[in-house]
């Protein structure tokens, strides 16, 4: 599997949480008929996408010497020259057949606003296919499903150069026959929108909070959006979110008021569940700004949530956590408007700095059928760790945070994080549908799928994130 090369990265565009519809001033953007941009009234759906085709380019655009080794002749290259487009912080590239794999390398620069300085090329996951809703789904046979690389988070930009490489099976041989890409190759460019109800300003550095002990660690005290959901938290202020009643936050419960809850909604009697973790605090859909006339209506629910599948959403680590939400917004517009998904694929995300973030719609305390991990999205749940940690390290913040919401969600349905359980395949490429297959309760994506994901150096924080998420659950 190709991995995600963060340190190719050189300019990235501005941290900016400002992402306006309009053509910056100046710029030429594409306005072929070819080039389609979704949109609407931006007090109602917030955010975009631009869906440009992708051709061959000429050989000037790619030679051989431009090229990296081992791939194709430049005749067989596909893209986009450097243009003038729309705003947008998110880039992808998806096909027509969700069942046939992109043999190759994307690769994309891109040019911040106000700014004629280019980035190095930067890769794009193009093994994405693991992270979908199983084989023989509804969600899975609607027809709408596409085949799509991961989406690279790349800050405000309204330039962009894009090129496909196709693969070629002998490097040594370069008469040997080049793979096919896959057919209708399009370039997704997406403008996450502004904040909800927010006055938009720049983001600040995580490193602004005291993320140690802290169980809002850091949303970024630049942002307004951060701002508020800190004060809500602190319940500082009766304008606050959580005393105005606007719901943009699940507050954190003590380890007695959790069970109690618990027990309450389940209609057991005091004692009956003893090992749930506190809950720690979410930030709702409502609160990182989900439109939720994107998604389809109807929820999907699975029988329990017997294990937790960890990922990294390989999108990259250049972004604030004031920038959070909006990468969250990105990636959820990305899975359902340009791959296809009935909703975003994770149940929860995780950023840097331990932010917790409800995922698929559909209920925090529910088991919601998620598409993360293909063959075994059944009674699982899936959470995403915003960033890519194939070669740098999770935040400790981001690995605590994981410990704590698998203690809380896996407590509610009976599951210890330190033991193993035992699911049924829909079918993938590690394990055949309807194998029954023994894993532990808190397993990274790999473990059910032969993928990188959630990248090495995460993976192999989950042996303590298992001890520690018993330990909260009180084993």
């Amino acid at each position: 599997m190709r991995a995600f090369i963060t340190s190719a990265i050189g300019v990235t565009c501005s941290a900016v949480l400002v992402l306006p519809n309009a053509a910056p001033a100046g710029a030429a953007p594409d306005t072929s008929a070819t080039a389609a941009t979704e949109a609407a009234d931006p007090a109602e759906v917030p955010g975009s996408t631009q869906s440009l085709p992708l051709s061959p380019l000429p050989d000037a655009s790619t030679r051989a010497t431009d090229a990296p080794s081992g791939t194709a002749e430049a005749n067989a290259v596909q893209g986009l020259s450097r243009r003038d487009v729309h705003p947008f912080s998110l880039v992808g590239v998806v096909w027509d057949d969700a069942d046939v794999e992109l043999h190759g390398a994307v690769e994309v620069r891109t040019r911040a606003i106000g700014s004629d300085r280019w980035s190095d090329w930067q890769d794009l996951e193009t093994h994405n296919a693991e992270h979908a809703a199983d084989p023989g789904t509804a969600e899975r046979d609607s027809g709408t499903v596409r085949g799509s690389t991961a989406p690279l988070w790349v800050g405000n930009c309204d330039g962009v150069e894009v090129r496909v490489i196709p693969e070629v099976p002998d490097a040594h041989d370069r008469a040997t026959a080049r793979v096919p890409l896959p057919e209708g190759l399009r370039l997704e460019l997406v403008d996450p929108g502004e904040d909800p109800q927010q006055s938009p300003v720049a983001g600040t550095d995580e490193g602004d909070f005291e993320a140690a002990g802290a169980e809002f660690a850091g949303v970024g005290s630049g942002s307004g959006l951060a701002t508020s959901l800190q004060a809500s938290l602190q319940g500082s202020a009766r304008t606050s979110l959580q005393a105005s009643g606007q719901g943009r936050v699940l507050p954190a419960l003590s380890k007695a008021q959790t069970e109690t809850e618990s027990e309450a909604e389940a209609g057991v009697a005091p004692g009956s569940k003893p090992y749930i973790g506190p809950r720690p605090t979410i930030i709702t859909r409502k609160g990182w700004g989900a439109d939720e006339k994107l998604r389809e209506k109807a929820f999907a629910y699975t029988k329990s949530v017997k294990a937790a599948f960890i990922h990294h959403s390989a999108t990259g680590n250049k972004y604030t956590c004031s920038q959070a939400p909006s990468v969250l917004r990105g990636i959820y517009r990305y899975h359902v408007k340009s791959s296809g998904w009935r909703d975003l694929g994770y149940n929860f995300a995780v950023d840097k700095c331990g932010n917790i973030y409800e995922g698929r719609a559909g209920g925090v305390t529910k088991a919601v059928q998620g598409a993360h991990t293909l063959g075994f999205n059944t009674d699982s749940m899936g959470i995403a760790v915003l960033g890519t940690f194939t070669t740098s390290d999770p935040p400790a913040a981001a690995v605590n945070a994981v410990a704590k919401l698998t203690a809380w969600k896996l407590g509610l349905f009976g599951a210890n994080p330190s033991s193993r359980t035992t699911l049924v395949s829909g079918g993938g490429n590690r394990f055949k549908k309807g194998t029954k297959v023994k894993l532990n309760v808190i397993s990274g994506h790999r473990d059910g799928f032969v993928t990188e994901c959630p990248g090495t150096r995460l993976y192999k924080k989950l042996g303590s994130t298992r001890t520690s998420s018993a330990h909260l659950q009180g084993r």
